[in-house]
């Protein structure tokens, strides 16, 4: 990079001397070469932590706001899967507990590719839902909250022990929206890791076998982030950044009434265009907040 920022004022002074199109041609080549080196510098910096390169394991909480807030889970959901395919990150919803009226209490999604975890650590903290409610007969204004907390999902050959006697598995019908074909067979499965108190459970799936494979998998990677919170300050830092799910504690407010607005509250970042954001359009967040607090 040096030694194209050398070249670049090299080639300016000849054409102190006289224009040369051609002279001013490799001078832009050169610049691009250099502006292409530095985002990849910057792009290192921002995903340079130990599990940055890892998938994830996403998960949505809905918080105050009741059936508002299960919806709001929902469309969250919908948002984080909508920038996965834009991205081409395979994305699978593995758990779920319905709302009683509308969308989600609580649903899990794994998504799958280079970086993941890397781009959506910096989603984890409480969104905030402002718009009149389809649920609201009165048509009145509502505020919804959520959780978004990420950990990364681990590759296979980081070895976590996992005790067979230590296990306690349960099967159960899988139920919810999409469900009908699953739910006739006891093919859901429940893992708990009795040592911790860690539970986990799968029912995406017609087959109790994959349903259990993917239910260890989630485990393993619980089992990981909870052992490298015991080791590593960085994880501890991470657990400060999750807040009570009401009022106040938001990261990011998303305002469609009376006003459209979508505002990040750690950075300032905001964009008008809501629709976007909530078809997955979340890149400039993602990025002004690693640039800013990438360790």
């Amino acid at each position: 990079m040096v030694r194209k920022l050398a070249d670049v004022e090299a080639i300016v002074e000849l054409m102190s001397e006289g224009d040369s199109a051609e002279l001013s041609e490799e001078a832009k080549r050169d610049l691009d070469g250099v502006e292409e080196e530095l985002s990849q510098l910057e792009f290192e910096r921002m995903l340079s932590g130990e599990q940055d390169s890892a998938s994830a394991i996403l998960t949505i909480n809905a918080g105050a706001g009741g059936t508002e807030a299960c919806d709001w889970a929902e469309m969250l959901l919908r948002m984080y899967r909508r920038w996965a395919d834009a991205r081409g990150y395979a994305n699978d919803v593995v758990e779920f507990t319905a709302g009683d009226e509308a969308g989600f209490k609580s649903v899990t999604c794994t998504i799958s590719g280079e970086y993941v975890y890397g781009y959506l650590k910096a989603e984890i903290g409480v969104h905030r839902l402002v718009r009149i409610s389809p649920y609201d007969a009165n048509k009145r204004r509502h505020t919804s909250f959520c959780s978004v907390f990420v950990i990364p999902d681990i590759e296979e050959d980081i070895e976590i022990e996992v005790k067979p006697e230590d296990l306690r598995v349960d099967t159960f019908r899988a139920s919810g929206a999409g469900g009908q074909h699953v739910n006739k067979t006891d093919s859901a499965v429940r893992i708990t890791h009795e040592p911790t108190g860690i539970v986990v459970a799968c029912q995406n799936d017609r087959s109790q076998h994959q349903n259990r494979a993917t239910a260890m998998r989630l485990l393993k990677a619980k089992l990981y982030e909870a052992e490298m919170e015991k080791k590593r300050e960085e994880q501890a830092e991470l657990e400060k950044s999750k807040k009570r799910i009401e009022w106040g504690s938001q990261i990011r407010s998303y305002v469609l009434q009376p006003y459209r607005l979508v505002k990040d509250h750690r950075t300032n970042v905001e964009k008008g265009n809501v629709d976007a954001v909530l078809d997955g359009d979340l890149d400039d967040f993602m990025r002004k907040y690693l640039l800013e607090f990438a360790q």
